[in-house]
């Protein structure tokens, strides 16, 4: 039994940890892009044929159409350290939930899906080399690392709960769906998160000055079949982008009524639980996010985008992500009904304190 402990302990640690390493993951993935640094390295998962930054000379000999620049380069090295590491948490904690999958309740799905969006997210981090800098993979790439970041979260939730209930009480762990207006918003901040990523990845960013108007006009000309082409065409290289300006201005556009929405769904789970004092204070942190998301987007608009508040938009969409995912669990976890305890059960046959 105290192995059982052990291993609970260490799996809620890894699980923490991963929600950590995952944001640093999020953020070192938009500095990079920031940076330009996306195609640093032209080959995965080394760079010029080498784990660390080579020399100029031995980058030019490998790849003599692709120079290096070394800033650059270790930008995306760093990234795929990062990235590695978390690959190696998942790995940790999909062991340790095949040894811990006799005990009442532990998520043992929750692990493995981690480990196979974890692959995916490698195979995304590849794609976006060789596509170079696709759209549509970047986009991915972003939503694969906020929905890694978030099934950390969960699962850490997860881990308390099991772990804070004696064995024979497991069944009080279930969770059940809180209702329709979750899933609204859930629907439209995924939606909203692919259009940031879709922003970003289009350079769409600066296609729009002033706030709230658009280049001087409430409905500024807009070419939404280009902006939204998913289609198009795999390029040399989409560095800085490839599409015209009425484009760009219709997916900034779109960013920017996804964002009015979400604040609308928002509003109301706010007024559905006015009166809830177990959920209220988590609706309230979701609304404290957004609030703080939007003001950044605005201030990224008026002050052209510079490297600061285009990191913090980026930390603001994960907080955002995060707070999301605990409201969700505490509306999820609110116990439907009280279990009587077994006949014959005592408090200190509890397998794992809490």
């Amino acid at each position: 039994m105290e192995a059982v402990q052990t291993r609970m302990r260490l799996a809620k640690a890894l699980s923490l940890l991963g929600v950590v390493v995952a944001f640093g993951v999020i953020m070192m993935g938009a500095w990079t892009r920031l940076e330009d640094a996306g195609l640093g390295c032209p080959d995965w998962p080394g760079c010029y044929g080498h784990m660390l930054v080579p020399d100029s000379a031995t980058a030019l000999a490998r790849f003599p159409h692709a120079p290096l620049d070394a800033g650059k380069a270790w930008f995306e090295m760093v990234h795929r350290y990062l990235a590695g590491g978390l690959g190696l948490l998942v790995l940790g904690l999909a062991w340790l939930a095949w040894r811990l999958r006799h005990v009442p309740g532990y998520p043992v799905r929750i692990s493995l899906v981690l480990l196979v969006l974890i692959i995916l997210q490698g195979a995304f981090g590849a794609f976006t080399v060789t596509l170079r800098l696709w759209p549509q993979v970047v986009t991915l790439h972003l939503i694969g690392g906020m929905s890694i970041m978030l099934l950390f979260l969960w699962l850490h939730l997860r881990q308390r709960q099991i772990v804070s209930q004696p064995w024979w009480s497991a069944r009080l762990a279930r969770l059940s769906w809180p209702g329709g207006l979750w899933l609204f918003a859930i629907a439209i901040l995924a939606g909203q998160l692919m259009l940031g990523g879709w922003t970003s990845s289009n350079y769409a960013g600066i296609a729009c000055q002033g706030v709230p108007s658009c280049n001087g006009l409430w409905w500024p000309s807009m070419d939404w079949g280009e902006g939204f082409h998913l289609t198009q065409s795999i390029g040399p290289s989409y560095l800085h982008g490839k599409l015209h300006a009425e484009a760009r201005t219709a997916i900034h556009m779109a960013h920017r009524l996804g964002a009015v929405l979400l604040g609308i769904s928002l509003l109301m789970l706010m007024w559905r639980y006015r009166h809830d004092a177990t959920l209220r204070p988590f609706v309230g942190l979701v609304i404290g996010a957004y609030a703080l998301q939007a003001g950044l987007g605005i201030a990224n608009v008026l002050f052209w985008l510079p490297l600061g508040l285009a990191l913090a938009h980026t930390a603001g969409a994960a907080l955002l992500v995060l707070a999301m995912t605990a409201a969700v669990w505490r509306a999820a976890s609110r116990p439907r009904s009280l279990l009587t305890r077994p006949p014959g059960i005592e408090p200190e046959k509890e397998w794992v304190n809490a």
